[in-house]
Parts: structure tokens; sequence; C-alpha cells
């Protein structure tokens, strides 16, 4: 398979985390004899500081002629004053928007070896494999805003057609999964989540087999730490979404170990950590790329449909977080490329154990 991916290594750990992930992309092609090809163009704050815009126009059009676009993470506090007109998370919505990714996939897994990390007991951990669909494009992050010296407004809205093809998406998944989809809104409060709930209500009907259920955010939040266990697809808008999927992140044990995709219409898709720029910790050898690997798994499995080289990525991660080669957030003491090393020779174990 021939496959153009774009690279937008963007700042803090950024650069770090890619770096080690396209090792990982380029062993997967030399083991399977695939060629991808790699173009890296600037977004966020690294792309304010050369061209006074977080997406120069070379980035989108590198993004919208790629197969699957891999991102690090963007901002940091050199461009982090609020009252700035162009700033690096602008980069990144604008992305989303132009690239037409709706759905944001970020699976939540339990490695028992990492259950001690998790504020949470253990037994509270057992079987806990979940998938947040969340909306991407709509809501209060993309809605009019207006700001005077004493008030402000974000202006939060949603049309049925956008509901929709998210909703479809985590129901589509919940079918090759438990059959499990729950809705979470603040439909005792919010207008627009009134509108949420009355159309994923009529989207569950064509999905009879998926069993739906409501929850609303703030119990959602407290339910996510009592009985994570008990859920399989949960979809939201988008606010509630990126909440929520940071909370579940201490599941896990760090956001450091959790991939995501966006995904729209198309096999095109943007893959990242959820994690951010972690300034502090930048160009140390700190930062865990696990993530980000996770990430190119997704967009093997996504984008290109390789999914026996997802599957085999994932199982190297697996492997390395067994042997306990971990960074300093996973209670351990490896540094970036070792832990990079680790999950390539577990690829060429892998290899040789299929031989």
């Amino acid at each position: 398979m021939k496959a153009k991916i774009t690279l937008l290594p963007g700042d803090g750990i950024g650069p770090e985390v890619v770096a080690s992930a396209v090792e990982v992309l380029r062993a997967v092609a030399a083991k399977h004899s695939h060629e991808f090809m790699f173009d890296e163009q600037l977004i966020g704050g690294a792309a304010i500081d050369a061209h006074g815009d977080p997406l120069p126009p070379a980035t989108v059009a590198s993004c919208k002629s790629a197969d699957a676009v891999l991102l690090g993470a963007v901002g940091g506090p050199k461009w982090s004053d609020p009252n700035a007109k162009v700033r690096p998370e602008q980069g990144l919505l604008a992305l989303r928007a132009t690239l037409g990714v709706y759905a944001n996939l970020r699976p939540v897994r339990v490695h028992p070896k990492l259950a001690n990390l998790s504020p949470l007991k253990n037994e509270k951990l057992q079987n806990v494999d979940m998938l947040f669909v969340r909306e991407l494009t709509g809501g209060a992050y993309f809605g009019a805003k207006t700001r005077t010296a004493d008030t402000a407004t974000d202006e939060c809205k949603y049309t049925v057609a956008e509901i929709e093809r998210a909703t479809r998406r985590a129901f589509e998944f919940a079918r090759g999964r438990k059959k499990h989809v729950t809705h979470v809104d603040k439909a005792n409060v919010l207008e627009t989540s009134r509108l949420w709930r009355s159309t994923v209500e009529r989207v569950a009907k064509d999905y009879p087999e998926v069993k739906l259920e409501h929850q609303l955010v703030d119990s959602m939040a407290m339910l996510l730490l009592t009985r994570p266990s008990a859920y399989d697809v949960i979809v939201t808008e988008n606010l509630f979404g990126d909440i929520l999927t940071d909370e579940a992140a201490a599941l896990a044990g760090s956001l450091g170990l959790l991939p995501s995709a966006s995904l729209g219409d198309g096999k095109a898709g943007l893959y990242e950590p959820i994690h951010g720029s972690a300034p502090d910790i930048a160009g140390k050898g700190l930062a865990n790329p696990l993530g980000t690997i996770l990430s190119v798994a997704l967009l093997l499995r996504y984008s290109l449909g390789l999914e026996a080289e997802a599957k085999e990525v994932e199982a190297a991660v697996d492997a390395v977080i067994e042997q306990g080669t971990l960074t300093r957030d996973l209670g351990g003491s490896a540094n970036t490329s070792e832990v990079g090393a680790a999950v390539l020779a577990r690829l060429g174990t892998a290899q040789k154990e299929a031989a």
C-alpha cells in the first residue's frame, strides 16, 4: 500500500512523541512492504512564530491531499495570552473544520499492569473498555462569541444533521462491540441537549440490537469513576466530550497513554494523543510516546484499512507496558526514545514469532 501522511509535530513535546510514532510507522511499512510518504508541516505556536498564522495555507494544502494526518500537540506559555487575537488552538479547531472531521474517537482501556496508577480501587477497573464518540465541529467551541468590558457569550449551536452523523458513528461502533450506547447531555436545562436527546432516540430506532441509555453530564462525571466498567460506547457533544474524556484518562493512569482519532465521511482522518503540549517537560526526553504510537494504530486501522498492522502495534505497546519499560508518568524511569525503541523491538519480535 502507498499512503501520504502529513505530520504536524506542533509545540512542546509534540515533536518528540511524533518522532517516536513515525519510527513505528516506518517499521510497519518495512515489515509489510508498504510505502508511507511523510510531509511535515507547521501548526499552532510554531506556525504563528514562522508565519503569524496557526494554520498556514501550506499546512492546509498538505492535510487536504493526505491519506491521514498525525498531530503532536499545540500551545504553550509563549502563546497563552487569553487576549491574543491569534492563538495556537485556533489552528487545531480550524484544521478539524477544514478536514470535516466530526467524530472524535477516544478509546479508554485499563491495562492490568497500570491499574495501581489510577486513583480508583483495582476492583472498579476490571473490564474497563469504553469508546467515547465526541462530536467535534459544533457546540460552544464553534459558536458565535461576544465580549464587552463586563459580559461575554459563547453560543452553543447544533443542527440535527451534525448530531445525527456523530450519533450514527457511535451506533455503528457499538454494533461491533457490546451493543450498548450511552448518550450524555444536560437535557434538564439546555435546549441543545433536548435536540440531541430527541435526535439520538430517533437514530436509535435504526439499531434495535443496540441498547440506548441517557445520562446527564454531571451524574456521568460521577459514574465514570464509580462504575466505569458499565459503559461501552459513549456519545456526547463537543464540550462535554472534551471534559469527560480527560476525566476518563485517570482510569488508564495517565493522559500520556490515550490515543484519539477524528473522522469524517471519508477515510482520511486526524490522529493525535489526547494530552497537551506539556511545555514543562519539553525537550527533556520525559514525554510518554505511547499515546501517539497508539494513535498510529488507529491511523492504520481507520484511514489505511490495515487492521492486522494496527493490532500488531497495539500488541507491541501492551508488551512494552507488561515488561515495564515506562516513562515517569507511568511510574517508570525510561525516557521517550527508550520507550519508542522498546516498541520497535517488540514489533520485530512479533515478526519473528509470526515467522
